[in-house]
């Protein structure tokens, strides 16, 4: 039977059964009084009020910052701390999984940050989202800053969007990446109303292993890239998960999806204007004298990959540039003389690393380009295994710049 509003007949047989009499849209005088809070919320609205003024006198310089924290404003020695914990990730040059890079960062930045909200959708001792000074909102007092939020990736990333417009927090919330395809709406409607949120996203590719197709993301990161206004950061070690997070920290216009590995990735030599160049999205990593004859783009974990392979090809005389792109949506941002300078027009031959679908990647590798990248869901087997018979290897990547050659 189709649904359909109750007729007449049918509503005036509810009233009778259920004993009301009155009319509609008329409110009995017991039941609205019953109700109405309008004298009690007045006056407990008053108490807070006064409350707050009596803190505004007593305590100047505490409102003072309260007022520049519910404004968005960052501590006055954001730029000078946050730049000082990323020199000293690259010193440490750590080989470790960027998930866990993660969670170094945010035992970094959290102790500067108060207003920092997190959470995860059940999976907290998986993401690492839990840092040092974590405290269960649910605990004794008022200064809990992390929340449990069950098995509720759409309900979590919705809370996080209130918590975000209304202003003095900086939430974020952390599931596989897999499973941001429950937070769809959530996360389109960040972007849309410009929520600075941040979305943490672990076991992002093929390398979660055994777990299968079914968990395996293939085209997550794709589609999370093609939201406006939704910056995506997929970084190569932790020295770009760092600087992911900072930018993550800094924006106000709109949501952030940091995407880390479950695996262990290896550290990218850098100079500090490469660290600095990080931030832009997209930065010459690698280069080679002169003009080079091919260019190779990767994020994650498929940059260690286009290194090793384009030491492979210097070997044998060709000149490539590695070009490690963390973060699409940030590259785009960029002017265009800089775009230029890291990926010259001249340049056509050039190839493309990402274990994911490769449809994204035809912007920059052009016509005569390749993409070493995956078109079908995943296997169930160990990580190393499965990037091996997909074809994510040093050798496949080096065959794929000799075939563009």
């Amino acid at each position: 039977m189709p649904r359909a509003a109750l007729g007449q007949d049918e509503v005036a047989l509810v009233r009778q059964t259920i004993g009301w009499h009155f009319p509609p849209f008329e409110i009995p005088v017991d039941i609205y009084e019953g109700w109405d809070a309008t004298e009690c919320g007045a006056k407990l609205e008053t108490d807070w009020d006064d409350r707050f003024e009596n803190y505004r006198r007593d305590y100047p310089e505490l409102a003072a910052e309260f007022d520049r924290r519910m404004a968005g404003e960052l501590p006055r020695d954001w730029v000078e701390q946050s730049r000082a914990y990323i020199a000293k990730v690259n010193e440490k040059a750590e080989t470790i999984a960027s998930r866990k890079a993660s969670q170094n960062t945010l035992n970094g930045f959290g102790p500067l940050l108060p207003e920092l909200l997190g959470g995860s959708a059940d999976l907290a001792g998986s993401n690492l989202t839990l840092w040092s000074g974590c405290k269960d909102v649910n605990a004794p007092g008022h200064d809990g800053n992390y929340v449990y939020y069950g098995v509720r990736e759409f309900g979590m990333s919705a809370i996080m969007n209130g918590l975000a417009l209304h202003g003095g927090f900086r939430p974020y919330g952390a599931t596989f990446l897999m499973f941001s395809e429950y937070a769809r709406n959530a996360l389109r409607m960040a972007a849309l109303m410009k929520a600075p949120v941040i979305h943490v996203y672990t076991h992002d590719s093929i390398g979660l292993g055994e777990d299968g197709p079914t968990h395996q993301p293939v085209e997550q990161t794709a589609t999370l890239r093609l939201i406006p206004n939704m910056h995506v950061w997929r970084p190569c070690d932790a020295v770009e998960s760092a600087v992911a997070w900072k930018a993550a920290v800094e924006r106000t216009d709109g949501p952030t999806c940091l995407i880390f590995s479950r695996q262990n990735l290896p550290h990218a030599a850098r100079s500090t204007a490469q660290i600095d160049a990080i931030a832009r999205g997209g930065y010459v990593l690698r280069d080679c004298d002169g003009t080079p004859q091919a260019i190779l783009i990767a994020t994650g974990s498929e940059v260690s990959l286009a290194l090793q392979a384009a030491e492979q090809l210097a070997a044998k005389g060709r000149k490539v540039r590695v070009v490690s792109m963390p973060s699409t949506s940030v590259f785009e941002t960029q002017d265009a003389a800089y775009r230029e300078a890291v990926l010259p027009a001249e340049v056509t031959a050039r190839v493309a690393v990402e274990a994911g679908v490769s449809d994204g990647w035809h912007k920059y590798v052009g016509l005569r380009g390749r993409v070493v990248g995956l078109d079908r869901f995943g296997e169930s087997a160990p990580a190393d295994v499965l990037f091996k018979a997909f074809g994510f290897t040093v050798d496949g990547v080096a065959q794929a710049v000799e075939a563009v050659l």
